[in-house]
């Protein structure tokens, strides 16, 4: 048998399995992330379903270790009190990456199996594991059984002959390894590695390359285990680990046979992991950011190749280099090494552990338009960020960020790269100034309906929540305008353009947030009256041509929710038609009235 075989047969009923047979495996850890978790959750809840062995069964919070979102916060806790109740362990946002925990902690090791909701599961292969990503419903069962089917694959053997160049990084072999399989030639094969080469290779570099075999398709990329491996297993497990090899006669699909001494230094092309190219067709390429750490690139050899490179010199001006180690464990060592010291006087910064860029709650995202250079395993469009992502090695990146462009250790230049104004710049400006236009005259009088939220302090989150701060486009802020005020969640869905807004004191309190006005304007809400206001709303409606207006009370014209109200700005009258009664609000100020009548501020 081969090594996936013979560990897929040691964990089921049967003393040999073959390719293609489906078979129950029994899971040695099975895992679920703060992404999927919830989920996991749910299912388990909704199905009445118990878990098997709690002493197999984890949380692991690796994609916001920040707590940098409502959503995740929501999530992870959700995970916790279930954890709670259960007895449940939970890898805390102070641990780092789900999978290189379980190596870390002695959980996963040679021979073992583990499922997370993480598709990079499969780089427990770098130990000789099996380890699977699955989704929701499939951990919710495994947690509840302990096992899942599963299809036994065929496997590949690929043998990497030739001495390594010195230049040569783990990443470079796996972006070679890219270039020669794409992402579809080891599609649903396990693939074992071979050669002098291979057996050479540091736990870090079997993490780095195994990571990538998820982005070749491959169920995973498995290395037969050396004494290095073996004994980094063993002292974490406590225990003595003892690897599982395939047979001599194994069964292969296929074999390959590549020379590692025709391998070059790569970078991955934006968009497609898989289409990569020799990194000297892209030198020169001016970046924006750079990224060091993920999955595939934040063990501790790598932050070690990256501080070498960083020392004594400093970020190009202009340029962003963000660094997260993949485990708090490896973070600390940094710290006692020296490295972070490294880091920060060349103008990195430093995250807490965990996925990072890969992940959208955690630093590494880039914007529209920019250019970044990054360590993980993924930069299809969207995945880390909006703008353009190549894939190279730490030290290619720690490079790059120094140079301001993509290049190498062995070419930084003296004086870096700087970004120069764009010459279209002053051209553009002139255009816009030619083509601005007066905004047409605004009445000073409006009439609408009234909604009466008899509420004080009705701060900016209740208007316009925090988690809903990425939108800038004024059109889509109405939608969520109160979602956060109770008993007004669907306010968006029945206010009307035209209707008037009336409330208490202090209204608009708390955080600067633009769009707790701007979601009114684009409701097409007509005025907002309060007996006062925070002081930086009050600004920013008046400065965005919103008209707010203050009042002392307007009990003795009796508005009720629903009634027709004239408001005329200039004089502060206000009436309600409805009882044809008039009260006196506080008429806009000189500046106000100014700003009002010329669509704005600007």
């Amino acid at each position: 048998m081969t090594i996936i075989e013979k560990i897929i047969a040691a964990h089921s009923k049967y003393e040999r399995v073959n390719a293609g047979e489906i078979v129950d495996v029994e899971l040695d850890v099975r895992a679920a992330r703060d992404f999927g978790g919830p989920n996991v959750v749910k299912h388990l809840m909704d199905n009445n379903l118990d878990v098997a062995d709690v002493s197999k069964t984890f949380f692991t919070f690796d994609t916001n270790p920040t707590g940098s979102d409502q959503k995740y916060a929501v999530n992870q806790h959700v995970c916790r009190t279930y954890a709670r109740d259960r007895g449940i362990r939970v890898f805390d946002i102070d641990h780092g990456i789900g999978t290189h925990t379980l190596m870390e902690e002695g959980l996963a090791y040679p021979g073992s199996t583990a499922v997370t909701t993480d598709s990079h599961a499969n780089i427990l292969g770098a130990i000789g594991a099996f380890g699977q990503g699955m989704g929701d419903q499939d951990i919710a069962v495994a947690f509840n059984k302990g096992k899942v089917w599963f299809k036994v694959p065929e496997s590949v053997k690929i043998t990497l002959h030739g001495k390594r160049p010195g230049f040569l990084s783990a990443k470079d072999i796996v972006l070679n390894l890219l270039n020669k399989f794409g992402a579809n030639s080891l599609l649903g094969y396990s693939a074992e590695l071979y050669g002098d080469a291979i057996d050479e290779l540091t736990v870090d570099e079997r993490i780095t390359i195994a990571s990538m075999g998820t982005e070749m398709g491959a169920i995973t990329l498995m290395f037969p285990p050396n004494k290095a491996v073996l004994d980094y297993c063993s002292e974490r497990a406590g225990r003595r680990i003892d690897g599982v090899y395939a047979n001599a006669d194994a069964v292969y699909a296929q074999e390959f046979n590549l020379d590692i001494s025709t391998f070059k230094t790569m970078v991955s092309m934006p968009g497609k992991p898989h289409d990569t190219v020799d990194i000297a067709q892209q030198k020169k390429q001016k970046i924006d950011s750079a990224f060091i750490g993920s999955c595939t690139n934040g063990r501790i050899e790598d932050m070690r190749e990256v501080a070498k490179i960083l020392k004594g010199r400093r970020v190009a001006p202009g340029v962003v280099l963000k660094i997260v180690p993949s485990t708090d464990a490896i973070w600390q060592q940094c710290l006692d090494e020296g490295l972070i010291k490294i880091f920060k006087q060349a103008g990195a910064m430093l995250s807490n552990a965990g996925c990072a860029g890969c992940a959208a709650g955690q630093v590494g995202q880039n914007g529209p338009g920019e250019i970044t250079i990054s360590t993980g395993n993924r930069n299809f469009p969207g995945k880390q960020g909006k703008g353009s992502v190549y894939l190279a090695s730490p030290a290619t990146v720690a490079a790059s960020a120094i140079a301001g462009y993509i290049t190498t250790p062995d070419e930084i230049p003296n004086e870096p790269a700087v970004f120069k104004p764009s010459e279209n710049l002053l051209k553009k400006m002139g255009e816009a100034k030619q083509n601005s236009h007066h905004a047409e005259a605004k009445s000073v009088e409006v009439q609408g309906r009234v909604w009466v939220i008899r509420e004080d302090n009705i701060d900016t989150d209740m208007i316009f929540h925090n988690r809903y701060l990425a939108i800038t486009n004024i059109k889509e802020m109405g939608q969520y305008t109160f979602d956060n005020l109770a008993g007004y969640e669907d306010f968006a869905k029945k206010a009307k353009a035209g209707d008037i807004v009336m409330v208490g004191k202090n209204f608009g309190s708390g955080s600067s947030r633009q769009q707790a006005v701007d979601c009114f304007i684009s409701l097409g809400i007509q005025a907002v009256m309060a007996e006062s206001y925070g002081a930086i709303y009050e600004r920013n409606a008046i400065n965005a041509a919103f008209p707010i207006v203050t009042y002392k009370s307007l009990e003795s014209i009796d508005i009720q929710d629903g009634d027709t109200i004239n408001v005329n700005f200039e004089t502060g009258v206000v009436t309600n038609l409805k009882n044809g009664k008039i009260a006196q609000a506080k008429p806009f100020s000189d500046v106000q009235l100014e700003i009002y009548t010329n669509g704005g501020l600007f």
